[in-house]
């Protein structure tokens, strides 16, 4: 089968190795697994992380947002069928979806929303169940819940806020205030849903303050966690609570001690990774969003088609991405 890969860690995007064509074996469900043709992906920061720092001398396939057709079961499969149209985000320490056949536990699938085409779909499973842990799991907040709290996204403008920003406002009764520096980025995120808009390259408290919110209940910090903590320190409730999903280089929590801060960390391949009990939570979510989605309750996130699978075009992704522009998901779609 056709595939895109990389065998050398942390080369420039602009590498001709990078990313590149190859082929390899077309895979063999195991018993709880299905065997899924790929028609589209999506494009996400967890790929350039993985490129960037996984070792390896073989070819690896990156991508974790897929749309398909199930071709094969496993001899446990009782969720799905051959025929039956999916989405997913798959499991970290599997290869990724960037091939033309590719296998996934089916407790981490759900059927592909009926009123969607393939591109608009995958840009939805890697950033819903994240939002959707993040909000639900994470912070606690109960479905039609948070009468009287606030929410702050920093970040709201990417994939993930894109899809958080639209289940907040559709599924709790939170004031959902977004950060976003750009004035494309700042239309994007009310249209999303956010009550409030607010610049993140400005001080926080102020920008609230101004919007007569003062501090919020609840932060989910996207992206530059690190850059902005003594800031979420000053504008969180005493008992508030932080989620975060990146990375910062330092995290000294002594600063939330005085208010009795909560934080929060939020990984969507946790549950794959650690076959917890509750993995099949990851099935019944997607199916609810795609219920929601062919219900009109919220959208698709989709930013960008960048066309065909193939690699000239994942690395422009790659790179779109990287310059920490992108507006949404980056799709792609047919081999």
């Amino acid at each position: 089968m056709k595939a895109i890969v990389f065998d050398t860690p942390a080369l420039p995007i602009n590498d001709p190795r990078s990313l590149f064509e190859h082929t390899l074996p077309k895979p063999t469900p195991g018993a709880r697994d299905l065997l899924v043709e790929i028609k589209a992906i999506a494009v996400n920061p967890v790929d350039t992380k993985v490129r960037a720092s996984r070792r390896s001398d073989q070819p690896e396939v990156l991508g974790w947002d897929a749309v398909g057709v199930v071709r094969e079961v496993g001899a446990e499969v009782t969720l799905f069928q051959p025929g039956d149209e999916v989405f997913y985000a798959g499991a970290i320490d599997r290869p990724g979806a960037y091939s033309e056949f590719h296998l996934v536990d089916e407790r981490i699938v759900g059927h592909k929303p009926r009123t969607l085409d393939n591109a608009s779909a995958a840009a939805l499973p890697l950033t819903s169940i994240t939002a959707w842990e993040l909000l639900f799991d994470r912070l606690g907040v109960p479905e039609q819940g948070g009468q009287g709290q606030r929410l702050l996204v920093i970040g709201a403008g990417g994939g993930v806020g894109s899809i958080l920003l639209q289940l907040a406002r559709q599924l709790t009764q939170l004031t959902v205030i977004g950060t976003a520096s750009r004035p494309e980025t700042q239309a994007w995120v009310k249209d999303l849903g956010a009550h409030a808009v607010i610049d993140h390259t400005q001080p926080l408290a102020p920008q609230l303050a101004g919007l007569q919110l003062d501090q919020v209940d609840y932060v989910i910090s996207l992206t530059h966690t690190g850059s902005y903590l003594s800031q979420i320190v000053e504008i969180l409730r005493p008992q508030g609570k932080l989620a975060l999903i990146d990375d910062p280089d330092q995290l000294d929590i002594m600063p939330f001690k005085r208010k009795s801060i909560s934080v929060h960390w939020e990984l969507m391949f946790t549950r794959s990774l650690y076959q917890t009990d509750d993995m099949i939570k990851q099935h019944e979510l997607l199916e609810r969003v795609s219920a929601l989605i062919d219900d009109g309750v919220i959208k698709t996130t989709l930013g960008e088609h960048f066309g065909t699978i193939n690699a000239s075009n994942l690395k422009r992704a790659h790179a779109l991405l990287e310059s920490g522009k992108a507006k949404g998901k980056i799709v792609l779609q047919g081999f």
